[in-house]
């Protein structure tokens, strides 16, 4: 079946199966749950980390930053690898890189140690989701990209959200340094699957390597991530954070030069010629701030001000997994129906309107009110992510199509750290101002948490106002025209 599937001729003459793409899919899934749900279950073991290795949350919090930043560094790489060795082997090769980064991590002594190992685990894992996204856009045919991607996207979803739950468990059934342990079977199994039933591609000519492309995006993205994150602490005008934006900001000018005088580009700017593409990304960049930097501070809060243990946080987080689940396939099955403006201004406007009750919450709220809350923000994930990622993808001129899985998937990955590092500082900022002023500690975190989630919904709600500006991309309109000549290998969609 993988060999028919991998036939661009057969796949012409065979109707579509949704049966058929299964265990392709399955494969792509296991992988994919395997890298993002590594994203998350690091989320509700930070308390622990301190407390093990003795660093402060500025200091742990780089373990998710740098795995963020590793995946960014070597997501453009995929298309170029895959080019030379093919999309399979280059799939399976990097779950068994990202098993092995995750043993490290597991045997990791200090917080320092722990940061490189995560950034090892991060440069082995990258690739699975672009390469993993390129095989299922080429699968599933466009009047059905919408569902087939809806289910695509559940591990994208569900994995950050069932992380705590199985971080919790870990932590406390174990020890922390089995959140990475358990990687190993789930990576073994995606092996298996991957070499059984994923297709076989034919290798092609590799383009020449961007090597001052390589070189450029970690310096900028990593500088200015450290940058944002002593800013975000209140100390914009400090050495540390002067130098980080600075440095970061020359070498992000410097490759943006680099990139558009490339003839094979790392990551194809060249697209955001398409007002339909910027508009698109840019609002998936702002939705992915206030979620992704946001998600990180709802277990801290439960841990730290309401002294839930790990497990009993990651059941509170559940609801926002069950919801997503939910609200996954519909929001596909809406995109396919009515396109991606309706279905994105529905979801980003309940997720800002839970980090606004989120914003209000205290020491002694209800946990009545907070699930039914996390179950409402998963369900506005749901809904949203998937139609505005597949929005991005249509809006993309077809010439470029197979180079657009790359920017998304590391743009998608920078946005998150720089999130994650900027909340960080602000929260920071924000419980030492309290403190500054002589109110009970208690008062100034939780009162730093609610700015944080206020932040955090704020931005949303740019998010809502910019999915008025969306409209059907253009480019889909010619896509059966260029489908007939012009449009590289789907199975190369994730950038040379």
């Amino acid at each position: 079946m993988s060999s028919q599937l991998a036939d661009p001729k057969v796949a012409e003459e065979r109707p579509f199966s949704m049966k058929e793409i299964i265990p392709p899919l399955l494969a792509i899934i296991v992988g994919m749950i395997m890298v993002i749900l590594d994203g998350t279950v690091v989320n509700v073991a930070i308390p622990k980390l301190q407390e093990f290795f003795g660093s402060d949350l500025k200091t742990v919090q780089w373990a998710i930053t740098g795995y963020t930043l590793a995946l960014a560094a070597v997501i453009p790489l995929a298309g170029w690898m895959t080019d030379k060795f093919g999309s399979k082997k280059v799939f399976i090769t990097t779950v068994i890189m990202f098993i092995l980064g995750s043993a490290l991590c597991s045997i990791a002594q200090t917080s320092t140690q722990l940061i490189i190992y995560r950034v090892i685990q991060g440069l082995g894992g990258g690739m699975v989701a672009p390469i993993g996204m390129a095989m299922v856009f080429k699968l599933a045919p466009p009047e059905r990209r919408g569902a087939v991607m809806g289910m695509l996207g559940i591990p994208m979803l569900l994995a950050p959200a069932l992380g705590p739950v199985l971080s919790g468990w870990l932590v406390e059934a174990a020890t922390w340094r089995w959140i990475f342990l358990i990687n190993v079977p789930i990576g073994i199994i995606a092996v298996i699957l991957g070499v059984k039933f994923l297709p076989d591609t034919d290798r092609q000519k590799a383009p020449h390597l961007d090597v001052l492309g390589i070189i450029l995006a970690p310096i900028a993205f990593s500088a200015l991530a450290y940058g944002v994150n002593e800013g975000g602490s209140g100390k914009w005008s400090s050495t540390n954070a002067v130098i980080g934006l600075t440095v970061g900001g020359i070498a992000l000018l410097l490759f943006i030069i680099v990139e558009l005088r490339q003839k094979n580009p790392l990551l194809e700017l060249r697209v955001f010629a398409s007002s339909d593409f910027t508009r698109g990304i840019i609002l998936t960049w702002i939705m992915q701030a206030a979620l992704f930097g946001s998600m990180l501070f709802v277990p801290l809060y439960l841990q730290s001000i309401r002294h839930f243990t790990p497990l009993e946080t990651g059941l509170i987080l559940l609801p926002q997994a069950l919801a997503s689940g939910i609200g996954m396939p519909i929001g596909g099955k809406l995109f396919d129906k009515f396109g991606a403006r309706p279905v994105a201004f529905v979801g980003l406007l309940i997720i800002s309107s839970s980090l606004f009750l989120l914003s209000d919450i205290s020491p002694t709220t209800s946990l009545s009110y907070i699930m039914p809350i996390l179950g409402l923000m998963g369900f506005g994930m749901g809904l949203s992510m998937m139609p505005l990622n597949t929005h991005v993808l249509n809006a993309a001129p077809r010439k470029l199509v197979g180079r657009v899985t790359s920017l998304t998937a590391a743009a998608q990955q920078v946005v998150v750290s720089f999130a994650v590092a900027g909340m960080t500082g602000y929260l920071t900022n924000r419980i030492n101002v309290g403190l500054n002023k002589g109110v009970n500690p208690l008062t100034a975190a939780v009162s730093g948490y609610n700015d944080v989630f206020f932040l955090a919904a704020w931005l949303a709600i740019v998010g809502v106002l910019l999915t008025l500006i969306l409209r059907k991309p253009r480019a889909l309109a010619t896509e059966k025209e260029s489908l007939d000549g012009n449009t590289p290998d789907p199975s190369m969609m994730m950038g040379h």
